[in-house]
C-alpha cells in the first residue's frame, strides 16, 4: 500500500511543475523527511538539472525500469550530502531520460501500472521514505491518469491564464473521478498586473479545493532557470516562504 505518494501536475507545459517538484523535494529533506522525487517526464525530463546531475553519470533512469531493464533501486540517486541534509533527513533522485531513443520508446507503450505501483512501493519500503513526490508529463493520457489515480495528493501548478483555468478544472474533475483524497492548487508567476485576491477567489470557489497557493513572479528565480532550487538559494523569500507553506500541507 502507497504510503504518501503527491504528485505534482499541470495541464500545459512550461507552467513551473517541475521546478515546483524540486523545491519541494530540496525543502523537505532539509526539514528532516525522507524524500524521494522520481522524474515520470519523459518527454521533459528536468528533475536532475535543478541538483546539478551530470546526465553522462546517471547510469539508469526510470525509463529503464518501466521498461525491465533494471531494478528500480539501480536507479536511485543519493543527493542529501548534495543539498546539505543532516539528521534523518534525506533526498533520493530517481531521473528519467533525455536520449531521444528512450523518450521515443517510452512514447510507443503505456506504462504498467502493477510495475508503477509496485517501484514506488519499493523505493517507499526500502529508502524508508516519509513521502515521494512524482513529477509528470502535462497533459491528460493513460500515464498521468495512472499517476493521479495512485495519488495521496494531487499538486496542481497553473498560470494565470484562462486556457490553464478551464485545463486545471477539467483535471480537479478526473482526480475526484478517480477518489484523489487531496488536491492542491498553485497559481504560479503572477504578476503586479493582476488583481491576485479576485483570481484566487475564482479559482478557489471554481475548484473547491480550498486554498490557493500563490507564487509570484520573480525575476531572481527567473535568472536561476533550472540550475538549483530556489528555495536553497533564497531561503527567506516570499516565494521560499509560500513554498514552506504548501510542504506543510503535505
Amino acid at each position: 500500500m502507497l504510503k504518501n505518494i503527491v504528485t505534482i501536475h499541470s495541464f500545459r507545459r512550461s507552467v513551473g511543475k517541475s521546478s515546483l517538484a524540486a523545491n519541494l523535494a530540496g525543502l523537505l529533506a532539509l526539514e528532516g523527511r525522507r524524500v524521494g522525487l522520481v522524474d515520470t517526464d519523459f518527454q521533459g525530463a528536468s528533475a536532475h538539472l535543478f541538483f546539478g546531475v551530470n546526465e553522462a553519470d546517471i547510469a539508469h533512469t526510470f525509463n529503464d525500469y518501466m521498461l525491465k531493464k533494471c531494478d528500480i533501486l539501480q536507479t536511485v540517486r543519493d543527493l542529501s550530502s548534495q543539498i546539505g541534509a543532516t539528521g534523518s533527513g534525506g533526498l533520493f533522485l530517481v531521473p528519467a531520460s533525455t536520449q531521444i531513443s528512450d523518450i521515443l520508446q517510452m512514447l510507443r507503450v503505456n506504462m504498467d501500472l502493477e510495475r508503477y505501483t509496485t517501484g514506488l512501493e519499493k523505493l517507499e519500503k526500502t529508502l524508508d521514505l516519509d513521502i515521494l513526490l512524482v513529477d509528470t508529463p502535462a497533459g491528460l493520457n493513460e500515464n498521468t491518469l495512472m499517476a493521479i489515480a495512485v495519488s495521496n495528493t494531487l499538486v496542481l501548478v497553473l498560470r494565470p491564464d484562462q486556457q490553464d483555468f478551464q485545463g486545471t478544472a477539467v483535471i480537479v474533475d478526473v482526480a475526484r473521478k478517480l477518489n484523489t483524497p487531496a488536491i492542491q492548487v498553485v497559481l504560479n508567476d503572477t504578476s503586479e498586473v493582476i488583481n491576485n485576491e479576485e483570481v484566487v477567489l475564482q479559482l478557489e470557489q471554481t475548484y473547491q479545493c480550498g486554498k490557493v497557493t500563490i507564487l509570484e513572479h520573480s525575476e531572481e528565480l527567473l535568472a536561476m532557470g533550472s540550475t538549483q532550487p530556489f528555495v536553497l538559494e533564497y531561503p527567506h523569500h516570499l516565494i521560499s516562504t509560500r513554498i514552506k507553506q504548501l510542504a506543510s500541507q503535505l
